[in-house]
């Protein structure tokens, strides 16, 4: 390559580079506006539907307390702030809520990190609601967990392993849904439900040697299909998503977490 052709290249190339740093600039110093919806430092709008910079703006909420907070209180859901404790080697909890109300019925109040009670909100408007109305044509009424805060190590199978590491429900950083009631009544139960379809129901009928099933009996229920869907959406809004496929301690429920490893298992 001669000489000339090479250093046209490293000039067009300084000067992309200068352009991009004096475009940073003049939008992080407001001298160029540009729609929230487009700028990736603009706050987290939670009601907004998703679209390709949500992941960054919900981790950088989720990054730091008080931005946190703010996100939560627009989301109207209502909790308790509770005091930061240490409960054990590992153990405790910062910046978090016991989460009183959502947009379903919880049961038992779940203390969460405020980290997690966001991506929570964000999971349940933005994906669990609409694969409930995408399949049943309904909302979801009401969420069944299995807790959220203990102190113990991670499971593996049988249990929590001693030596292992935190789970990250030893820091409020976790939540597992064993279930779901959409709104005329109907319950979802992950054990019953993730691997359902309609040829279940006709297995004795094969068994005693009646026709087998057809590919169309062999699809997936609607539970089944809504099951998936929210293991899907949680992948998007969760740094950590495991279900009843991962392995046997989790055959019963769906296990979201942040702070954690990226994994969608």
């Amino acid at each position: 390559m001669s000489p000339a052709p090479s250093r046209r290249k490293r000039w067009l190339g300084a000067a992309f580079c200068a352009a991009l740093a004096v475009g940073a600039w003049a939008v992080m110093s407001g001298r160029v506006e540009i729609p929230e919806r487009f700028d990736p430092w603009a706050p987290l709008d939670v009601m907004a539907p998703p679209d390709w910079l949500t992941g960054f703006k919900l981790a950088r909420a989720r990054s730091e307390p008080t931005r946190c907070l703010d996100a939560l209180a627009k989301t109207g859901m209502r909790y308790d702030l509770l005091p930061d404790r240490v409960t054990g080697p590992g153990c405790g909890f910062e910046n978090a809520v016991r989460l009183r109300a959502a947009g379903v019925r919880l049961g038992t109040a779940p203390s969460l990190s405020c980290p997690m009670a966001l991506s929570f909100f964000m999971w349940e408007r933005h994906a669990l609601q609409p694969a409930a109305r995408q399949h049943f044509g309904q909302s979801v009424a009401s969420i069944e967990h299995l807790g959220s805060y203990a102190c113990r190590n991670v499971n593996r199978g049988e249990g929590a392993v001693p030596g292992a590491s935190r789970s990250r429900h030893a820091t409020a950083d976790a939540l597992d849904v064993a279930g779901l009631t959409l709104a005329d009544g109907r319950r979802i139960n992950v054990l019953r439900d993730w691997l359902q379809s309609p040829a279940s129901t006709s297995s004795a009928r094969t068994a005693a040697g009646a026709q087998a099933p057809s590919s169309t009996e062999l699809a997936p229920t609607p539970e089944a299909l809504l099951l998936r869907d929210a293991h899907r959406g949680a992948c998007r809004f969760f740094d950590g998503v495991l279900g009843p496929d991962y392995n046997a301690a989790h055959r019963d429920h769906l296990h979201l977490e942040t702070g954690g490893y990226n994994m969608c298992r």
